[in-house]
């Protein structure tokens, strides 16, 4: 089995709509990932178990709402980087998950991406791993470069 580059978490099925843009922007960079539906609190025999077959992944990204542990308990089970991505619901609409993926003790840090932002947390994880990969860091550049250019050609249809 080869070690995708970055694992994909999120606590439940239904939180799948939202980290599936995280594994789209992930392909469009060919960047290698797999999800994986795993609870902090249901299952974490299960998390420990996932942690220990892809201690070689070089990136975390975990999804959860509410309580939102499951970014931190990734933490702490590797030295690798771990983006949260809160997710929106309950009646606080995605703060208490934010609050929860934000607050995390000295010395065990979670980057933390907009509620809803596993995009971003995407983004983030490419951005990781072009630091050593010369290529990924031309595609991102071209990404970037383009993105620009779609304003631009928007101010010019005015």
């Amino acid at each position: 089995m080869k070690t995708p580059d970055v694992i994909i978490m999120m606590g439940s099925d239904s939180d799948l709509p939202v980290m599936q843009k995280a594994e789209e922007v992930l392909k469009d960079f060919n960047v290698t990932c797999e999800i994986k539906i795993c609870s902090a609190h249901r299952s974490p025999n299960f998390l420990h178990q996932i942690m220990t077959d892809y201690k070689d992944t070089k990136v975390f990204i975990a999804g959860a709402g509410m309580a939102a542990h499951l970014a931190g308990v990734v933490a702490s089970l590797t030295v690798k980087p771990v983006i949260g991505v809160p997710l929106s619901g309950g009646f606080c609409k995605g703060l208490d998950a934010m609050l929860s993926t934000l607050q995390m003790p000295s010395g065990l840090p979670v980057a933390t991406v907009a509620v809803d932002g596993s995009k971003n947390a995407a983004y983030l994880a490419v951005q990781i791993l072009a630091l050593n990969d010369k290529a990924l860091t031309q595609k991102l550049s071209a990404y970037r470069s383009a993105q620009e250019a779609q304003i631009i050609a928007k101010n010019k249809k005015k």
